[in-house]
């Protein structure tokens, strides 16, 4: 049973919140509808403060991404539709008018800022099958290393309960294992996991800071309610899925106008720490995984692997083993297993482009290589 951290000194919770926050490069912003959205529509005011977070974070050269909701509440206003559950098929409506007017308030207020952003719709199949989980990592890593800003939702537009993640708890921590972040930060209306029902029990305790997710603290979730959707049980699986790939979590709540702001300002929060970061969680996780081929490198490719540099297609000498683009591989020299690698081609590719360089693969293919035959980030020695 792990000790559990209790709300300190505000200067404590100040220090813990600066600690991650300073350390962390990528971010993951979870927004929720009640935030965005209130009887009167959007929350202008609301969403220029988080705008302003969000331009600070990349004035400190750190890369943001925001999982937001919202679509279907904006969306059936301008349809009227009304209060309460709706049927599937306007639900799906809604959320195809919203998303317009979502993303294009996201865009205007970004773009007061400098900023550039940029709307991605997924739905659960993105991260199921290996292509689409590969295309979503690719395209959100463009996205920020060109300085934009992704706007990330659940496309509920065409979205059914079974393609569903069905909470965008789910959906940011799956985004920030996506996207490799640092720091996943659950902007709720809770200010984090107590020792029972706050509500309910005026002996509640908050907790601070979580090492790991054991059976005690998934019991302090409670059982989940009848609409079971959201709620302490989905953020905890999501701390889960951000721990497992090394980034921090935080649960607050975020109805102040500058959210994060107010996080480093030592706003009462729970913090999920665990000890790996995103990349050796990621290495430890390759270093596990069945190569379903081999690759064999010269020299040449070996000297460049011990200085930490990615493998190119020019370095390799053979292919063995039916694979598809981004499963892992073996990489042997001279018939020891140097590391195990996720391949940026299928076998069939692999076979066709191994020992040459860019511009003679541009022309076999007649279509730009990849910029690594494996990525120095997919290779774990």
């Amino acid at each position: 049973m792990q000790k559990l951290s209790l709300w300190p000194t505000l200067a404590g919770m100040t220090e813990l919140s600066r600690q991650v926050l300073d350390r962390s490069q990528c971010l993951v912003i979870k927004i929720g509808s009640a935030l965005l959205v209130d009887e009167r529509g959007l929350r202008r005011d609301w969403l220029s403060g988080l705008a302003d977070d969000v331009a600070w974070l990349r004035s400190q050269g750190k890369q943001v991404v925001l999982v937001s909701s919202g679509s279907i509440a904006l969306g059936r206003r301008q349809m009227g539709l009304p209060r309460g559950p709706l049927p599937l098929d306007e639900a799906q409506a809604a959320a195809a008018v919203g998303q317009i007017s979502l993303a294009q308030a996201y865009a205007d207020e970004l773009a007061r800022r400098g900023l550039s952003a940029g709307q991605v719709l997924v739905t659960l199949e993105d991260s199921r099958v290996r292509s689409r989980y590969l295309n979503s990592r690719a395209t959100l890593g463009a996205l920020l290393d060109h300085g934009v800003v992704p706007i990330v939702n659940e496309n509920d537009t065409v979205a059914t309960d079974e393609i569903r993640f069905g909470d965008n708890d789910r959906l940011a921590a799956q985004i920030a294992l996506t996207c490799g972040a640092d720091c996943l930060i659950l902007l709720s209306d809770v200010d984090g996991l107590y020792t029972a029902d706050p509500r309910h029990d005026p002996a509640a305790q908050h907790l601070a800071r979580i090492d790991s997710i054991t059976p005690e603290i998934e019991a302090l979730a409670g059982d989940p309610g009848p609409d079971a959707k959201g709620g302490m049980r989905t953020k905890l699986m999501a701390a889960r899925t951000a721990m497992q790939a090394g980034a921090a979590m935080a649960i607050m709540r975020g109805d102040t106008l500058r959210p994060v702001s107010a996080l480093r300002e030592g706003a009462r929060t729970t913090w999920f720490v665990g000890t790996e970061t995103p990349k050796s969680a990621r290495k430890k996780w390759i270093a596990g995984m069945k190569p379903q081929g081999r690759v064999t490198i010269d020299d040449g490719a070996q000297a460049a692997l011990a200085r930490g540099r990615s493998l190119l297609a020019a370095g390799v000498t053979g292919v063995e083993g039916h694979f598809g683009r981004g499963e892992c591989v073996e990489v042997v020299h001279r018939g020891r297993v140097l590391a195990h690698g996720l391949c940026s081609y299928g076998s069939a590719q692999a076979r066709q482009v191994a020992g040459l360089h860019s511009d003679e693969i541009a022309r076999l293919l007649g279509e730009p290589p990849r910029a690594a035959f494996i990525n120095r980030d997919n290779l774990a020695l």
